[in-house]
């Protein structure tokens, strides 16, 4: 009865790859940064993909605190401060879910602006790939990169063929050809565990303020209010999926995650439309994920260095762009409407082209939406 809802089949595990181009490359990122065990970094996040799995019974995403990630990278903040943030903001989003909060807020937030969220999202994860991933090596990288997305084009509509599985195959070989030997990939083989760890009142004190502060604002926005709307869009019929149950689940995570020494890690709407882009329908495909995390961590994650470059960066990009593009592609709702494309407009370009741009973005697209008369600009528009 568990698995009744759950598939695994080809399209389950074409999807399962659907959002690793996000996620993959934020981990090892911020395992380099702060200094964390590779192993129980990589192991924690797959047995978070199959808690949510198996929980909702669809593809509800785990990925990195992305606004988390981006200060521990650019600011090398140490690991301890990283997993106190975890446990501070899972507090925080636990008292913000059981009081109702959440749904209050929700209320206020229009679906033309969590649109817009979507489309600054979706326009950060394509230019993240052309100017990150793609280029990364060279003209090799850009062939690569080329032909994967030629693949992509004809095959995403295939239900026979998984997609994703096929792109990150190539990868491999492309990996073994021009970055990696078999024979450092046998060597790097061990058995790991993941670390019991104990933040101290301290850590959590600063990784309150350093990390989840800044992030509270992007969490609300992407990974509750933007990730409802998506499971609305996408699976209708499950009404079961609430804003309180998903902010539930958001702050159990972290409660548990940096305990194991894992990364703080949220839901996400750019992680759903990636694995439901590929085929993913079920939790089958973030249970397959999740699986695949696991057995990088327990065999290969005291070498990351190899779990890079098994993983190209090239093809990490296109499967990245399809999920950017799958994401700008929900505003089409919003088309009809001047007023609101507008407001979706702005609030796309502000948060992919600014410094905490979500966070700027959504406060000046709420306010435009409530604002009590129609401006000059929309009625010329």
């Amino acid at each position: 009865m568990l698995f009744k809802r759950i598939k695994f089949n080809r399209q389950e595990l074409s999807g399962a790859f659907g959002d690793i181009g996000t996620d993959l490359p934020l981990l090892i990122a911020m395992i380099l940064a702060a200094g964390l065990y590779a192993p129980g970094v990589l192991i924690v996040f797959g047995l978070m993909q199959i808690f949510t799995g198996i929980l909702y019974k669809m593809p509800m995403p785990v990925q990195p605190l992305k606004a988390m990630a981006t200060i521990v990278i650019a600011q090398q903040i140490s690991g301890n401060i990283l997993l106190g943030a975890g446990l501070a903001i899972g507090f925080i989003m636990l008292i913000l879910s059981l009081s109702g909060a959440l749904d209050k807020i929700s209320k206020y937030i229009p679906k033309t602006v969590i649109r817009g969220l979507q489309l600054g999202l979706g326009i950060s994860l394509c230019l993240l790939a052309f100017q990150k991933y793609i280029n990364s090596d060279g003209m090799s990288g850009y062939l690569i990169a080329f032909l994967a997305f030629l693949l992509v084009v004809i095959l995403i509509q295939n239900k026979k063929i998984p997609t994703s599985l096929i792109l990150i195959t190539i990868g491999f070989i492309y990996a073994l050809l021009f970055n990696v030997r078999i024979d450092n990939i046998l060597s790097s083989i061990g058995f790991n565990t993941p670390e019991l760890t104990i933040p101290s009142y301290e850590d959590i004190a600063k990784g309150f303020v350093l990390l989840a502060l800044p992030q509270i604002p992007l969490s609300l926005g992407n990974s509750i209010f933007a990730t409802k709307q998506v499971s609305d869009d996408l699976f209708p019929n499950r009404k079961d999926i609430s804003i309180k149950k998903i902010g539930i689940t958001y702050s159990l995570m972290n409660l548990i995650i940096p305990f194991l020494g894992g990364v703080p890690s949220c839901h996400g709407s750019g992680g759903m439309v990636g694995h439901y882009t590929f085929g993913g329908r079920t939790g089958g495909s973030v249970i397959i994920y999740g699986v695949m995390f696991i057995i990088l961590g327990t065999f290969f994650g005291s070498n990351i260095e190899v779990v890079i470059t098994v993983f190209p960066l090239p093809i990490l990009g296109v499967i990245l762009i399809f999920e950017g593009l799958a994401l700008m592609s929900l505003v089409k709702d919003q088309i009809d409407n001047k007023k609101n494309l507008i407001i979706v407009l702005l609030v796309g370009i502000i948060s992919a082209g600014l410094p905490y741009g979500f966070v700027i973005s959504m406060v000046i697209g709420i306010t435009l939406y409530y604002l009590p008369f129609k401006l000059k600009l929309i009625d010329d528009f």
